[in-house]
């Protein structure tokens, strides 16, 4: 609950500090004295629109949802606004982002305005069918908690699911130029040291004329071999000497010549395109043998790739098994819903009754998808009319009466806001919506804006805002004190002794 409120510089306030009670606080006073600027002042620190005064600090004794982990918080919690070019919040010294206040609180305090439809939208009317079905069936929590939980765990995997389907098109993109790059280095094949060697018969061919013809002319040598050793006789020498490096010569030639006929064998447009192919591997990747670890590291690419394949089938199979248990929950939660559906609009039909108002009827639709709730869509007419063509008043009415019957005091409770709910509407309708927000009072703290006596008297607290040497004050009213506010709102600023005595009146029947 919201224990202590203090503003300062906020319009026509210097500054105020009221001390809360619990159940209904109710705002009065004049016309133009402030009571919406108030409260709007203590909505901003929840997040609802932003604050316009120098500094507002709201202390609540209320305990923050689960997912406020990141924020160390030890009660009281004081949130606090500060303006001074822009208004900046803190909660308990720690500088918050605006709209991460209202993601906190979001559970915890409701600001119901004309304008507001959000309590009759799906999520929340299911919501209100959930507590109404919670006590009426055994195991009901128990099985929303279950499909919660299951419905998280598969949009995780839903999401990984679409994410590895967009990458799809790429990785078989990546699969092809992959495969690609393998069958374009598998294609030649090459071996380690083939571009060296290739490079050298590619040389050898280019001077295979000038070697033969060298070879036809240094082979002259020969025919001058026996007058050689002619010469040695005569001179009674030994020509061992140059017989051995003739020998050795013939050796050499002969090589030469086999060379230069295998060669001749080669096919030069063959060697020519093979070397060319070679050479645009050596190019690209630097050696064969850096091209063959390319074709390697492309292989185990390729295995990973068709692994995610695998991976996405797998993931797709559980993603669909988990679908189908959601569905099998969600058409468990459904059945068992439809009678706490029933439950909740013969009570809220009830409430609607008092209200000068026909009866209510929830209408059920069924889903494509698992969702957040289950797979239920649920809307709410009202007698003939859609919600839709309702006037404010009507639809003011509905909605207290829903949360009137959706009530009980097994609620964690929560904060609130009314403004004007009871405006413009009759006697015996301002007695209804005065006692159906007195019951609500019971399980929540709530703070109304009223301009009429039977809410004003039913209220644990009483505040009363107005105008004094002009500027705006509010202070809680005593007993004494609330008589004659009770009495002004039914006959005006100068109330005479029926309306006094009916003001006690009033105070006396609470």
């Amino acid at each position: 609950m919201i224990e202590r409120v203090f503003v300062r510089e906020l319009h026509g306030f210097d500054e105020t500090e009221l001390e809360l009670a619990d159940g209904l606080v109710v705002f009065t006073g004049p016309s133009g004295a402030g009571k919406s600027i108030l409260m709007q002042a203590i909505l901003a620190n929840f997040g609802y629109g932003t604050s316009d005064a120098r500094l507002c600090e709201v202390e609540i004794s209320s305990v923050l949802p689960p997912d406020s982990e990141e924020f160390e918080l030890e009660e009281p919690i004081v949130i606090k606004a500060i303006r001074k070019e822009r208004a900046r919040y803190y909660i308990n010294g720690q500088n918050i982002p605006h709209k991460k206040i209202r993601e906190l609180f979001r559970h915890k305090i409701r600001y119901l305005s004309v304008r507001d439809r959000s309590l009759l939208e799906s999520s929340e009317l299911l919501r209100m069918i959930d507590a109404v079905t919670t006590p009426e069936s055994e195991g009901y929590e128990e099985l929303l908690e279950e499909y919660r939980t299951l419905h998280s765990d598969w949009t995780k995997a839903l999401k990984e699911l679409e994410r590895k389907r967009e990458e799809e098109r790429k990785i078989a993109e990546l699969i092809d130029f992959t495969r690609f790059e393998i069958e374009k280095i598998s294609s030649i094949e090459p071996v380690e040291g083939e571009y060296e060697e290739l490079m050298r018969t590619k040389q050898r061919l280019s001077r295979i004329d000038r070697v033969n013809e060298a070879l036809h002319k240094a082979s002259m040598i020969f025919d001058y071999e026996e007058s050689v050793n002619d010469l040695f006789s005569l001179l009674e020498k030994s020509a061992d000497y140059f017989s051995e490096a003739l020998n050795q010569l013939r050796i050499d030639f002969e090589e030469a010549q086999s060379l230069a006929e295998e060669l001749q064998e080669i096919d030069i447009e063959s060697l020519l395109n093979r070397l060319e192919k070679i050479d645009s591997l050596v190019k690209r990747h630097g050696s064969i043998r850096e091209a063959l670890e390319y074709r390697e590291e492309k292989r185990r690419e390729l295995e990973g790739y068709l692994n995610i394949e695998k991976d996405m089938d797998t993931l797709e199979k559980m993603v669909e098994e988990e679908r189908e248990r959601l569905a099998d929950l969600a058409e468990e939660i459904s059945s068992r819903r439809k009678r706490g559906a029933k439950i909740l609009s013969e009570r809220t039909s009830k409430y609607l009754e008092t209200l000068k108002l026909p009866p209510c009827e929830i209408i059920f639709e069924k889903l494509d998808e698992p969702g957040a709730h289950g797979m239920d869509r649920v809307s709410i007419r009202l007698g003939e009319n859609d919600v839709s063509v309702l006037s404010g008043g009507e639809f003011n009415r509905l909605r207290l009466a829903l949360m009137s019957a959706s009530s009980s005091r097994e609620d964690d409770g929560g904060i609130i806001f009314l403004d004007e709910i009871d405006a413009n509407v009759s006697g015996d309708e301002s007695i209804a919506i005065a006692d159906m927000i007195a019951h609500l009072s019971r399980n929540h703290q709530i703070f109304a804006i009223s301009h009429q006596a039977h809410l004003s008297s039913q209220a644990n607290q009483h505040i009363v805002v107005r105008k004094d040497a002009g500027k705006s004050v509010a202070y809680s009213l005593e007993e004494k004190e609330r008589i004659r506010e009770i009495a002004r709102i039914i006959s005006g600023e100068k109330a005479d002794r029926e309306a006094l005595a009916f003001a006690e009146k009033l105070r006396k029947r609470e």
